[in-house]
């Protein structure tokens, strides 16, 4: 909650008419504090008074309890001074609402992408926050950091720079950084606090009775958080008197802050299945609320809970985020209070069930997201058709302004669901899910950071409960985007561990395919001869199960290590063998495939006449799997060849037969949209092997 009221405007939940919304709020009172911390960036610090340069920015502490204000405070001082920092005011929450502190690792990757700054998949804390601090090592930026749990916290992210500047919402003191004053929140004086109270109603309700308005500043503390629950309850209700609101709260006796007793009383006068989704919204992730994560919650339309939501952020209960969708937040102060309500209200089974729905509801709405990116498909198009209208999406682009939209409240459903230490078959669906449908619309590359968070989860997860198979699951998932961003020595690693567990779990698909993976790491490393030794064990692991379409590749990727070595006569033998293989398996363009890459070696290993003939053959398988891309590669290697063996003209004919089919195929993509090199589908593919692995 904030100093100032989101939303002036009252919602009428008594069937009665309302007092039209006020004019937008402005931030009210705490002049002195604000001088204050103005003056605080220009005092001299320790380091200036014993004659040493500051060696880090200055730190403002904003401290005080739920509700105080802080943050409204923090964002007007950010408001005031933000011209003096050329290069940018940059944000992060340093806490859940509910009160767990988010990992420093987290809060630095948002703040490099806010930059605009690459964030490597997979780096370590103390990495990120050092390519955190060399960002800002040239630059006048301001940071504000909200909800700081704890000095090491704000100590990580602070820059050592004396010409930035770091402002710190926290609870209490950060002990611990040197040479900070905290401005430490009251309540407001009463002439703001009454100010506050008539951005919400009709000042004449005040104005009839000041001493009235006086009161309920009083009992409320002049806290902005109870406040603005009270302005927003009283605009509800236009024929309730504001000395009555003050007296009922003054009657209130229990236990706990100002904020505390106004949102008891708020809640009580709710009608109760509005109170009841009300307490449900404490199970949002992150606090983050749409108006499907409060239909599945309370198990209503989804229409009837975005009125419900409208409802809540008028009366302040909830704010309205900045997105496209209709989305809210419920404020830090209020999530324990209102999960406090639920457990006292609500029946443990009743709060499980609810969380169940909601997850589920997360679950399918993921499969509508990435399913909508593979309509080529008769069956996904049925899939799509069986769905409830509301968990369909238009449009490949309405879903992905979803998923990029909702980023923060799935990573955050992605943690509920294994908050508990348990990875049972819905948390596991979630997580197939969520990388399933990150990977369609953004590829593997530009979701590795969030895809590293969910993976990890599942190794957490499993290395607490020695679940072996889904922590080689998790490895392999890890080690893949090690090694799809250039940490190759991590991914080996990781694939070794993963070859452990797969073997502890008599997992042989998580067994073969780490085997396989090794050999592609020492692949990728330059070591041959441990990759073609890796790889052939993978393939006699293939052949004793009698999996031959997986032998035939294997063959060819032992060929290929076999080839980078400089052995052509090992590679030309193997390559014989998968052509042989994908032949017998009846897969086309694997068989045109596995003949391009033979004739490839034949040309290396000084073969023009076998490599002709081989092409030759690899055209017509080509054109059999209609790959049009690997005919035009072809016929340009027939070209190469042909000119080696001294018959230009027939060269150039192949020449310009390859330039014609690249050429059409150039304008079909533009007519009927590119569909991905074979490269880029396989990378794809492989994602969602892996993350299938999880399932």
């Amino acid at each position: 909650m904030t100093d100032q009221a989101v939303d002036a405007g009252g919602v009428d939940l008594s069937g009665r008419d309302r007092f039209p919304a006020a004019a937008e709020s402005v931030f009210l009172g705490r002049a002195r504090e604000l001088k204050e911390l103005r003056a605080d960036i220009e005092r001299a610090g320790l380091d200036t008074l014993s004659g040493r340069k500051a060696p880090r920015a200055r730190v403002l502490l904003i401290a005080g309890g739920p509700g105080s204000g802080r943050t409204a405070l923090a964002e007007e001082l950010v408001r005031q001074v933000a011209d003096g920092y050329p290069d940018g005011v940059l944000r992060a929450r340093l806490a859940e609402p509910d009160g767990t502190p988010v990992p420093v690792e987290r809060a630095a990757r948002e703040l490099l992408t806010a930059l605009g700054l690459p964030t490597p998949p997979g780096a370590a804390e103390d990495e990120l926050a050092e390519a955190l601090r060399d960002a800002l090592a040239e630059r006048r930026a301001l940071l504000l950091l909200d909800d700081a749990a704890g000095a090491e916290q704000v100590d990580a992210l602070l820059p050592d720079n004396a010409d930035c500047l770091l402002v710190a919402v926290s609870r209490g003191p950060l002990t611990g950084i040197a040479d900070v004053r905290p401005c430490t929140l009251g309540g407001l004086d009463t002439k703001s606090a009454v100010e506050l109270l008539a951005q919400h109603i009709d000042p004449v309700r005040i104005t009839v009775d000041p001493r009235a308005a006086e009161s309920l500043v009083e009992v409320c503390e002049g806290r902005p958080a109870a406040l603005t629950l009270a302005g927003g309850w009283l605009a509800a209700h236009p024929k309730a008197a504001v000395a009555d609101l003050a007296r009922q709260l003054h009657a209130d006796t229990g236990a706990g802050p100002a904020l505390a007793r106004v949102l008891r009383f708020v809640h009580a006068t709710l009608p109760g299945t509005a109170a009841r989704v009300l307490r449900l919204l404490a199970l949002a992730p992150a606090g983050d609320v749409d108006p499907h994560t409060a239909s599945a919650l309370a198990g209503c339309s989804v229409e009837a809970a975005r009125a419900f939501l409208d409802d809540f952020a008028a009366l302040g209960l909830l704010r309205a985020l900045p997105s496209p969708l209709p989305c809210y937040e419920v404020p830090g102060c209020l999530h324990p209070l209102l999960r406090a309500l639920a457990e006292r209200q609500d029946r443990p089974a009743e709060l499980q069930l609810a969380r169940a729905r909601m997850l589920e509801r997360t679950v399918r709405l993921l499969q509508s997201c990435r399913a909508i990116t593979e309509t080529d498909s008769p069956e996904t198009r049925e899939k799509l058709k069986s769905l409830p209208s509301t968990l369909r999406f238009p449009t490949p682009r309405a879903a992905e302004d979803w998923l990029r939209a909702r980023r923060p409240a799935l990573l955050a459903a992605a943690r509920l669901a294994v908050a508990d230490g348990e990875l049972d078959t819905l948390a596991r669906r979630l997580m197939s899910q969520l990388v399933r449908a990150m990977v369609a619309h953004f590829g593997t590359r530009a979701a590795a950071g969030d895809l590293y968070g969910v993976h990890r989860l599942v190794l957490d997860v499993a290395e607490r409960q020695r679940l072996p198979r889904e922590r080689a699951a998790a490895l392999l998932n890890l080690a893949d985007l090690d090694a799809r961003t250039g940490r190759t020595t991590e991914a080996l690693a990781r694939y070794r561990a993963a070859l452990d567990a797969g073997r502890e779990a008599d997992d042989p698909y998580a067994a073969g395919r780490a085997m396989e993976s090794v050999g592609g790491a020492h692949q990728e490393l330059g070591d041959y001869d441990r990759a073609a030794d890796w790889f052939g064990r993978a393939l006699a692991q293939r052949l004793a199960r009698g999996e031959r379409e997986d032998a035939a590749r294997l063959y060819g990727r032992i060929a290929t290590a076999h080839t980078y070595a400089g052995r052509y006569g090992e590679a030309l033998r193997n390559w014989r063998a998968s052509v042989a293989a994908h032949r017998k398996a009846g897969d086309v363009a694997a068989h045109a495939r596995a003949l391009s890459e033979l004739a490839r070696v034949q040309e290396y290993a000084g073969r023009p006449a076998e490599c002709l003939r081989t092409c030759q053959e690899a055209v017509e398988w080509a054109r059999r799997a209609e790959d049009v891309r690997l005919q035009a590669a072809l016929q340009l290697r027939l070209a190469d060849t042909l000119e080696r063996l001294g018959d230009p003209t027939a060269a150039a004919l192949h020449r310009g037969v390859a330039e014609r089919m690249l050429g059409d195929e150039i304008h079909a993509g533009k007519d009927g949209g590119a569909a991905g090199t074979w490269p880029e589908q396989e990378a794809n593919a492989c994602e969602n092997r892996s993350a299938a692995a999880e399932d």
